[in-house]
């Protein structure tokens, strides 16, 4: 066993890490990676922190740990526009100034869930608020492959309705 593996690192992750920094050094400004790279998204209107904070805040107002960031991602990209990029430079600014307030140095920063949620329920009333609730029904949840996840099948008409497929199977009511 060698000393890095001792360390709680082993050479596979220190590799791993470092091709991950250096993919971000190259990409330069513009590029949003998840910590594990398991994803990423460019902005091209709003900045990298802006679309971070919409999908912590996605996460936290529909949390679900087994929904991994890159769907709530997808969910928020329609937010990387023009025409919402005034709309996510105040709602981002005003989530941030409320962080501050409770001494943190922006909302992402900010570790419990419990404090952000107050923040969000503070906000709710908020025309961003809504807007970036409301986009999330549909921006989260019409994903294909979310719904495995939560056990939906899809549609049925196309497979001969729900009578015929299980309709009456359901075990936990």
């Amino acid at each position: 066993m060698s000393k890095i593996e001792r360390q709680g690192l082993t050479r596979r992750a220190l590799l791993a890490r470092s091709a991950a920094a250096g993919a971000l050094v190259v990409t330069g400004a513009g590029f949003l990676a998840a910590p594990d790279a398991a994803w990423a998204m460019e902005v091209s209107v709003i900045s990298e922190h802006q679309m971070a904070t919409l999908i912590q805040m996605a996460r936290d107002i529909y949390p679900h740990d087994r929904i991994a960031d890159q769907f709530y991602a997808i969910a928020v990209k329609g937010y990387d526009a023009d025409d919402k990029k005034a709309l996510v430079e105040e709602g981002v600014a005003a989530l941030d100034a409320a962080a501050q307030a409770a001494g943190h140095a922006d909302y992402i920063s900010m570790g419990w869930e419990e404090d952000r949620v107050s923040i969000l329920q503070a906000m709710e009333d908020s025309g961003f608020f809504q807007t970036v609730r409301g986009g999330l029904v549909t921006g989260l949840y019409n994903q294909k492959d979310v719904w495995p996840i939560f056990g939906y099948e899809g549609e049925s008409f196309s497979k001969g309705g729900y009578i015929e497929r299980g309709f009456d199977d359901i075990n936990w009511l």
